[in-house]
């Protein structure tokens, strides 16, 4: 729980971080940013083994097969961004790409900071 909570506020400063950086993302402030993180973290636990598999089958397993099963979990995770775009007011990503960048920066954060804590 403790592991949790902390991916949550950590993805919420990369967050609030990124869109201070990425001009197509607009995001009001930390709470929003703490809130967003939330839904991420739901939607993911609950749609992103299920994404994954749809685009495995969908690339006929191409990236899996080739070691680079990554790829998928990104463009799966830059789709749980843009679902979670359409549950807050006060967070936006114009367009595909900023969610994607925002996935990469997520999940290059996650992986050091799993690397280093736990």
């Amino acid at each position: 729980m403790l592991q949790w909570l902390i991916h949550i506020i950590i993805d919420a400063l990369v967050l609030l971080a990124a869109a201070n950086m990425m001009p197509k993302v607009e995001l009001k402030g930390f709470k929003t940013a703490l809130i967003v993180a939330l839904i991420i973290g739901v939607l993911s636990f609950l749609l992103s083994w299920i994404l994954t598999a749809i685009l495995n089958i969908a690339t006929l397993g191409v990236f899996y097969f080739l070691g680079l099963g990554f790829i998928t979990r990104v463009i799966a995770y830059a789709i749980i961004i843009e679902i979670a775009d359409k549950f807050s007011n006060d967070f936006k990503t114009e367009g595909f790409l900023p969610s994607l960048w925002l996935a990469i920066f997520l999940a290059i954060v996650g992986g050091i900071v799993d690397a280093i804590l736990f």
